[in-house]
């Protein structure tokens, strides 16, 4: 029997270069399941991604998602792209194990936890607001880590110092003061230790979301990371929310190891591997 893919509906095209389009998965023209194919619209035209995989029940373990992955790296791959991402649900592990026997590798992962009642922060902590003259110069720390961020896995350098100001501006138009975000500076002993960036209201996240966590370099090991992680879960307690997450790279195992340390479990992987 031949699994194909076969067109589901029309391609949609933007002028940015962005395209995705949905397709059957086929066994002998008999669909057993479907799949959504996008470019990425972080990293551009040149990257893709599956955006949902799903096989009928009674066609499951039989290698039909096995053939649909491969032929969809054949579809992006004649749309240009040259790597490939997918997002796998933690607790999907069939889908975790396929995606590993595929060649895909964790990029980073979503940790998250339900929360109850906020902790203390430590005697000698504390945290304010982020005042509007300190902002330029937290916007312009955080602008550079993430164009450091983003072309560490791949992004062109070109594409990320273009698109990293403009997400950025577009999640906080308002700067300091963005209805639904939060910039909290905490300080330690009356000195500025840290900063904190969380989004309270972010598309595809049921409650508050970790934005961007900082401590200042000669500050680190102190547990000025977990204080941080402390005020995150009592903003979003605060607006009403009851869970929290967060995006880690693998390669950062003071933040994972702080994370487990707090309660936070993996929810999802983002994997990706290069398809040339």
């Amino acid at each position: 029997m031949t699994t194909t893919l076969r067109p589901a509906g029309p391609e949609v095209r933007h002028d940015d270069g962005h395209r995705s389009r949905p397709y059957d998965i086929c066994v002998n023209s008999r669909r057993v399941g479907g799949i959504q194919l996008a470019t990425d619209a972080r990293f551009g035209p040149a990257a893709g991604r599956i955006e949902a995989l799903g096989v009928d029940a009674p066609d499951r373990h039989r290698g039909r998602a096995t053939v649909a992955a491969l032929a969809a790296e054949e579809v992006l791959r004649g749309w240009g792209c040259r790597q490939i991402e997918l997002t796998v649900p933690a607790d999907a592990e069939a889908a975790v194990r396929l995606s590993a026997a595929l060649g895909y590798t964790e990029r980073s992962r979503i940790l998250a936890r339900p929360l109850t009642r906020p902790g203390a922060l430590p005697e000698g902590s504390a945290d304010r607001p982020m005042t509007a003259a300190e902002y330029p110069a937290w916007r312009d720390a955080a602008i550079a880590e993430h164009i450091r961020l983003e072309t560490g896995q791949g992004m062109p350098a070109e594409r990320a110092e273009r698109t990293a100001p403009q997400e950025h501006d577009a999640l906080l138009p308002g700067g300091a003061d963005t209805p639904g975000q939060v910039l909290r500076v905490l300080t330690h002993e009356g000195s500025g230790v840290g900063t904190l960036w969380l989004a309270l209201r972010l598309p595809g996240q049921p409650g508050g979301y970790v934005r961007d966590v900082r401590v200042a370099p000669g500050r680190r090991g102190e547990g000025h990371g977990r204080s941080l992680m402390l005020v995150a879960e009592r903003e979003t307690l605060a607006a009403g929310r009851t869970s929290l997450a967060l995006n880690v790279y693998p390669d950062n195992a003071p933040a994972l190891g702080l994370c487990r340390s707090l309660g936070y479990r993996t929810s999802a992987y983002r994997m990706w591997k290069p398809i040339l």
